[in-house]
This record gives C-alpha cells, structure tokens and sequence, in this order.
C-alpha cells in the first residue's frame, strides 16, 4: 500500500476491481440474510414486517458507507507520520475483527438460517421496531466487516473515492445475484463460493496485518523497519498491472522487511488451517450392526428410529 515513501499509487482500475471484489463477496453474504428474512415474512403471510427489514437494511447499509468514510478521509487532515498510526493500528484491528467474522461464518453458515427466522418470528411479535433492529443487526455486522476490510485501499489521502465506488458497484451486483437467486432463477453452490472467496478474503487479510506493522514500522512502535527479507524491485515493476494488482489488492510489497514477511506467512498459515478446519463436519457415527440372527425388521426399525 501507500507510504511514506511512495509517490504514486494503484490505478484507479485496480483500486475499483479490489473493493468490488471484496462488494460482491460480502455483498452477497448479507443479501442471503435478507433473502432469509424477505422469505420468511412473506410465506409467514406478514407483509407488513417487510417496510421494518428494509429500514433496518438501509440503517446497516448507512452504518457500512459511513465506516468506510470515517476510515477514509478521517486521516487527511493529519500530519503524514499519525496518519500512518492511525492506519496502522486500524489495520491491525480490521485484521482481528474481520478475522473472527470469517471464522465465525465458516461454522455458522449451516445454522444461520434457523436462527434468523426464529429471530425474526420473535421480533414480528415483539413490533416493528425489533423487526428493525434484527435486520440492522444482522446485516449491519456483514457491512461493518466490509467497511473494515476496506482499511486496506482508504488509508491513502490522495486516493479519492474510487475504492468507495468499486465497493458499491460490487455490492450493486450482489444485489443483482440476490434477486435472482430469490426468485430462482439461477442457484449457486454457496458452500464452494464462500469456501474460496474466504480464502480470499484471508489472502486480502493478510496483506492488510502486513501493511499495518510496515506502518508502525515506519511510526516507530514495531522494529525492524530496515531489515529487508528480499528485494526485487530491480526485476518488479510496481507500476506495471501486475505491479498495480498485487499492491492494490494484496499490499504486496517488492522490499518488505522480515516482521512484514514472517506476519503474512504466520497469518496466512494459522488463519488458513482454522478455516479449512473449522468447514469440516464430523462424520457420523457407525451403528452397530445388528445380531446375525435378528429379523430384518429390527434394522427398519433402527434406521427409522435414528
């Protein structure tokens, strides 16, 4: 990403494909929560609780664009050195927070839909104003963790509202994918597309814990800020698309120092294996066989039975 050192930064391409990448994937996740919540209302033939999902939604979504602004611009009246704490130390808490929301969904993702519908059929009874505050909950988390993975293309001050305008155009396709899931028109193997785009999203991670100590590195809080794991910018050029790609989307860095190096590797190696690990699911339990002698009706009855 931008330092100090830096004079120029990505191209305004690259800084619109990354967040829409990052629109499309968290986009989508919050549009199956209301996809859940829409569906549930209306086969509970309560129509009238819609106008709260969607105040609730809008809440959520001004919760996410407001975020990601603070973040954004908040820094440009800063000298240069505080704006890099600032980043720096809100990278790190983007990379905490993002990071449990991803570990968080892996597990949850079987069981999120009974427990939003049986939210939402206790805050339908409990008034609109519950109904309300579901949805901002529900919704609000994804598009809180969107605007902090944004952390990652707003800490520059000359980067303008580019990386915003990507974000929204990925979660405006988001939308899209949403309305024709709901009304079945296409189907998506969510299992395999939240499997990958987490991993994504871990890789985007772990570029952004490696800029953020590179930005304590340069404020002076973290050592090691000169010793250099490798340099390749005689070969790299950062300015290519390639160049542009890797740094836009992934703060790759062709001179990072070890500290950099080693929190990108350890990162990606912890958070990566919890990830995979935490998909999988037990494999049920072997019934014992039945006794050679008993009739085959005593096995009906058992597989009935479990």
């Amino acid at each position: 990403m931008i330092t100090l050192a830096d004079s120029t930064g990505p191209s305004v391409a690259t800084q619109m494909f990354g967040s829409g990448l990052i629109g499309v994937r968290e986009g989508l996740e919050a549009g199956i929560v209301v996809m859940i919540l829409v569906a549930f209302a209306v086969k509970s033939d309560r129509r009238d609780a819609l106008k709260w999902i969607w105040l609730g939604v809008a809440g959520a979504l001004a919760l996410m664009i407001g975020t990601f602004l603070i973040i954004q611009f908040g820094t440009s009246t800063m000298s240069s050195l505080a704006a890099e704490l600032i980043a720096g130390l809100a990278s790190l808490v983007a990379v905490v927070i993002v990071t449990f929301m991803v570990l968080w969904m892996r597990k949850a993702s079987a069981s999120i839909s009974g427990e939003l519908k049986s939210g939402l059929e206790n805050a339908m009874g409990a008034g609109g104003a519950a109904v309300t505050g579901l949805a901002f909950l529900a919704v609000g988390r994804e598009g809180f963790e969107t605007a902090l993975l944004m952390v990652g293309y707003a800490e520059s001050g000359d980067s303008g509202p580019w990386p915003l305008i990507g974000l929204l155009l990925g979660v405006l396709v988001a939308v899209g994918l949403t309305f024709l899931l709901y009304r079945g028109a296409i189907r998506i193997d969510f299992n395999r597309f939240f499997f990958y785009t987490g991993l994504f999203l871990i890789v985007v991670a772990a570029g952004i814990a490696s800029y953020g100590v590179h930005a304590l590195q340069v404020y002076g809080w973290l050592p090691g800020l000169h010793n250099t794991a490798f340099d390749i910018t005689s070969v790299y050029d950062q300015s290519s698309w390639y160049g542009e790609v890797l740094q836009g989307i992934f703060n790759f860095r062709p001179e990072p120092s070890w500290l950099q190096v080693i929190v990108w590797v350890g990162y990606i190696v912890i958070v990566g294996t919890a990830f995979v690990l935490r998909g999988r699911t037990p494999a049920p339990a072997k019934t014992a066989a039945p006794p050679s002698d008993a009739p085959a009706e005593a096995d009906d009855e058992t597989v009935a039975s479990s």
